[in-house]
């Protein structure tokens, strides 16, 4: 009898021990087990205008590269510059052999002058075929009158008309030869203004003020016509030559403001803003192309090729719902985020637009506003998941 109380007892206090087990498991379960409430923080949808903006890597580029270098091909003669100088504008910056143009000039100048002399020759046969030809029309006058009054024959007066026929076509021929003359001079003034104007592109200058960044030949190099000896930029001319995606371009146009990141300047935000939108995209990348420029050039200009981190801030957009980009979800391949109703967890699905650069986005389709709208959970959500409103998630931002 003993013994089966004993044993009715020890198996009353072992049912009890684990009823009080299973609650205990049942009580963590349902506080921080599986079939916890997922905390989560929650704000309310409001209706309000974003400005969004544009993030595009690009590089630093010169708006005009001169490239100087000969107009015909030669030999390199002398470089007296190297890449990092400044220049000024007019300043010679190299030379190009000029072989055997020297002589050619002074030959020209030898045959300019013999034509100055055959000019001078013809000019005095001019005066003297002038005085033969005054002279024999005066006496063809002279004659004509004699004949007149029967005073000579007619084969006389007929000899000084000949007379005067020779004078006046030596005159017409010296005329020529006059006209012939000072032909030859033109040309050999020509000749030796086009053979100094060559002598004269040898000489490498520089255009404009500013800095050397490529020096592409150096003493002795046979350089062909048009190739680049030296390259010269103007710092004050610099711009970023930009890459947007297409997706989000829509509304980048020209004079729009931009924040400009360069590495050589220690990531200093640089004012600038859209000088134009290229009218070619990329149609691999599908990138849209632009041009930025500084707001006021920097004092140390960066290096031509330096990455850039360019931020080009749009016009506001109109009023709507708005709500943070961390809310927003993929749930059976559906956009959408999760709303608070009634102390329920619901779904909705959406259609987003443009976001700003502190992480709002645009809410086109799906919500009115004044919505709860979940924005932060301790764990991934599902339909039927019990939620608890917390002010906080432990190692999220609040």
């Amino acid at each position: 009898m003993k013994q089966a109380l004993a044993s009715r007892l020890r198996s009353i206090s072992i049912g009890a021990v684990l009823l009080l087990m299973l609650g205990l498991l049942a009580y963590v379960a349902l506080r921080t087990g599986p079939l916890a409430p997922v905390p989560v923080s929650v704000i309310m949808i409001e209706k309000r205008s974003i400005s969004p903006a544009l993030f595009g890597i690009g590089t630093v580029e010169a708006q005009f590269t001169h490239r100087i270098g000969p107009v015909a091909a030669g030999r390199v003669q002398t470089v007296l510059v190297q890449p990092g100088e400044s220049v000024k504008a007019g300043q010679l910056l190299g030379e190009m052999d000029p072989v055997d143009m020297e002589q050619r000039i002074a030959a020209l100048e030898a045959s300019r002058k013999r034509a100055e002399a055959n000019l001078l020759a013809v000019q005095a046969q001019m005066l003297e075929a002038n005085v033969r030809t005054q002279f024999a029309q005066s006496q063809a006058q002279r004659y004509e009158q004699l004949l007149a009054a029967r005073s000579i024959s007619a084969e006389t007066a007929e000899a000084k008309r000949q007379e005067l026929q020779i004078a006046q076509a030596a005159l017409a021929a010296v005329r020529a030869n006059q006209d012939a003359s000072r032909q030859d001079l033109l040309r050999a003034g020509a000749d030796i203004a086009a053979l100094t104007q060559q002598r004269a592109n040898l000489r490498l200058v520089s255009p404009v003020n500013g800095i050397v960044t490529r020096r592409n030949a150096d003493r002795g190099t046979t350089v062909v016509a048009g190739q680049a000896v030296v390259e010269v930029v103007e710092p004050s001319r610099l711009w970023i030559h930009v890459r947007f995606d297409q997706q989000r371009a829509h509304g980048l146009r020209a004079p729009l403001p931009a924040q400009v990141m360069l590495r050589s300047l220690g990531n200093t935000p640089v004012a600038g803003q859209v000088l134009r939108v290229e009218p070619h995209a990329d149609a691999v990348t599908e990138e849209v192309l632009a041009k930025v420029v500084f707001a006021q050039q920097p004092q140390v200009p960066p290096p031509i090729g330096e990455l850039a981190a360019v931020t080009v801030k749009l016009g506001a957009l109109a009023t709507g719902p708005v709500v943070p980009n961390a809310s927003i979800h993929r749930v059976d391949g559906r956009l959408g985020v999760w709303l608070v109703d009634a102390g329920d967890l619901r779904f909705a699905p959406v259609r987003t637009g443009a976001s700003d650069l502190e992480g709002n986005v645009q809410i086109l389709d799906g919500l009115a506003g004044g919505e709860e709208l979940v924005v932060y959970s301790f764990k991934a959500l599902t339909i039927g998941s019990r939620i608890k409103l917390v002010d906080q998630i432990i190692g999220k931002k609040p």
